[in-house]
């Protein structure tokens, strides 16, 4: 079933569809109800309130977790146990940087990253969990906390449909001043076009890591990025610099591809190496097909 409403979604909700839809509530919406045509229950961790049974308690637990009225009748500690272990707040950050500005088709990557992030939080938010927003070009720049109180969702749909590229990237340094921002452990959504240092942004990431929060990347590229299908001499512009470079496509196009592979392979072995979830998104994929593709892979797993 889920592989049927994904082909019926990759047709109904292509990204020069979905950019026609408006506001980006209705954007939002539409995908997530595309997505759960797939969909018999949720295999995300973390957002489900549903209550499943009662464990001992071990040392390590959080003691908030402790049900009092069963110790009370049994002098014995027990804890709840949820369907999906607790319910973790979800802090979903996209990058802004001028890059993320770049498209070649109905989206650029931030208008993608951006739609992403409100089916993300419509998701997260229609099962009664918290979630948060964070902007980031070289530093941190919006920041919503993770609610759950009404008007709340509204606020980050409205916020992320403000959004716009803005100065260079440096992914790590706004990742380094997160972690010592964030104090209740959940889930991180990092979306980005993570055009910096491989191994600074997963030792940023790992910062988030080592203070209990999962990590989840969508690592997003325009789809002419991912192919390089140009044809005679181009004049390539850096968004974040000055730099510019005359080339002949046909001539580079090879190496280009080449060393595209080595950088994206550096985040999925090292990121997937910690523990850490990555999904490869192209601009040119529909929005709900990239969410089923990661959700069937995590309830795999």
């Amino acid at each position: 079933m889920a592989d049927t409403a994904l082909a019926r979604s990759a047709h109904l909700l292509d990204p020069a569809v979905v950019a026609r839809l408006g506001t980006m509530e209705l954007k939002a919406k539409t995908i997530v109800e595309g997505l759960t045509l797939g969909l018999h229950r949720s295999p995300y961790k973390g957002f489900s309130t549903e209550f499943a049974e009662y464990r001992p308690y071990v040392t390590g637990d959080d003691t908030s977790w402790i049900d009092w009225k069963v110790y009370a009748r049994s002098d014995r500690y027990y804890v709840k146990k949820w369907d999906a272990d607790t319910n973790l707040a979800c802090h979903i950050l996209l990058d802004t940087s001028a890059s993320m500005g770049y498209g070649s088709g109905a989206m650029t990557k931030l208008a993608y990253g951006a739609t992403l992030a409100a089916s993300i939080a419509w998701l997260v938010s229609g099962q009664r969990d918290a979630v948060g927003l964070t902007t980031f070009d070289e530093h941190v720049g919006l920041r919503l906390p993770a609610k759950v109180r009404a008007g709340h969702l509204h606020q980050i749909l409205l916020a992320l449909e403000r959004v716009k590229p803005s100065a260079g990237s440096d992914v790590a340094k706004p990742l380094r001043e997160l972690a010592e921002g964030l104090e209740r452990r959940g889930l991180i959504v990092l979306i980005s076009d993570l055009l910096d240092d491989p191994a600074e942004v997963v030792k940023g990431l790992m910062l988030l890591g080592a203070r209990g929060m999962e990590v989840v990347v969508f690592h997003v590229l325009d789809e002419a990025e991912l192919t390089f299908p140009f044809d005679g001499p181009l004049l390539f512009k850096d968004l974040e610099s000055t730099d510019q470079v005359l080339a002949v496509p046909s001539a580079v196009r090879e190496h280009y591809l080449a060393e595209l592979g080595r950088h994206t392979d550096a985040y999925a072995r090292a990121l997937n190496g910690v523990g850490m979830d990555y999904q490869m998104v192209s601009t040119a994929t529909p929005l709900d097909a990239s969410l089923l593709g990661y959700l069937q892979a995590r309830a795999r797993r």
